[in-house]
């Protein structure tokens, strides 16, 4: 364990933090989920500040919903000037995509059971470790002693994933947010003694927003438990470099630094499908 070294919301994200911390979105970017393939390559460039990932609009509206929860809603547009109009009659307004993040926001907050679970301390950060390897969390509505709640806006609510060999899923399991949960409800554990219940507050961006409260088992949550368990030491090995990462091939990193050795095979282009 890191001892001595303290996190905050400060310096959570910093390089030197993730260097020394796997967190849940560490460990999908290495490892993947149903929904997207690992690569420990970029995982180790991003670490390295050799590669940054775009930040999408997506991901800027549900980091607006995640601030205005949190209440540092004017501290987040200071630090995103995209969100407003740059010019024209509108100059200085939240561009329509933004004015759709906030107005998700108010119909969770219309909803009372939505709003009881949204209504935790907010971003609580702790520290464990899994399998011997040193993990933060940074839970987004934490009720002591009774649950673990993580927020989440989604495209569609009620969309289904197809995926070979596993066939139609929820998106909880596809973008692998049962894992984050899992790591979530392990460290509070090994902090507090307490295996809470774990909850998803989602909505979505739908034209009318839908909402819900979505509890995952404990079962679930073992299972992914024991995956992380497996894979987390690998992570730390890819860390100090005693092991080679291996690439995907696939993802925009990959396709960036890619040097060509030979032909392929046409074949080859339709992959493992």
């Amino acid at each position: 364990m890191n001892k001595g070294f303290i996190l905050s919301q400060e310096n959570y994200y910093l390089p030197e933090t993730n260097q020394l911390f796997c967190s849940a979105s560490q460990y999908k970017q290495a490892i993947g989920c149903i929904g997207r393939p690992g690569c420990e390559a970029t995982m180790l460039a991003q670490l390295r500040g050799d590669w940054e990932f775009e930040t999408s609009i997506d991901m800027l509206i549900g980091s607006y919903v995640d601030a205005r929860y949190e209440g540092t809603i004017e501290q987040f547009q200071e630090e995103h000037p995209e969100l407003f109009v740059s010019r024209g009659e509108r100059k200085g307004q939240l561009k329509a995509e933004f004015i759709k993040a906030e107005q998700i926001y108010r119909r969770c907050e219309k909803d009372t059971l939505f709003s009881a679970y949204m209504s935790g301390e907010k971003q609580v950060i702790m520290t464990g470790e899994i399998a011997g390897v040193p993990f933060k969390i940074k839970m987004d509505s934490l009720h002591r002693g009774k649950c673990i709640v993580d927020l989440k806006v989604m495209q569609d609510l009620s969309k289904q994933f197809w995926v070979r060999d596993y066939g139609h899923m929820d998106f909880i399991t596809y973008w692998g947010y049962d894992i984050q949960l899992a790591i979530y409800q392990e460290i509070y554990y090994q902090n507090t003694g307490e295996r809470l219940p774990t909850y998803i507050c989602a909505a979505d961006k739908g034209k009318v927003t839908d909402i819900a409260v979505i509890y995952v088992d404990d079962m679930r949550l073992r299972e992914c438990l024991e995956a992380v368990k497996a894979n987390a030491p690998k992570i730390q090995m890819l860390k100090s470099g005693e092991i080679e990462p291996i690439r995907c091939e696939l993802c925009d990193y990959c396709k960036f630094t890619k040097v060509l050795d030979k032909p392929i095979h046409f074949s080859e282009l339709t992959g493992d499908v």
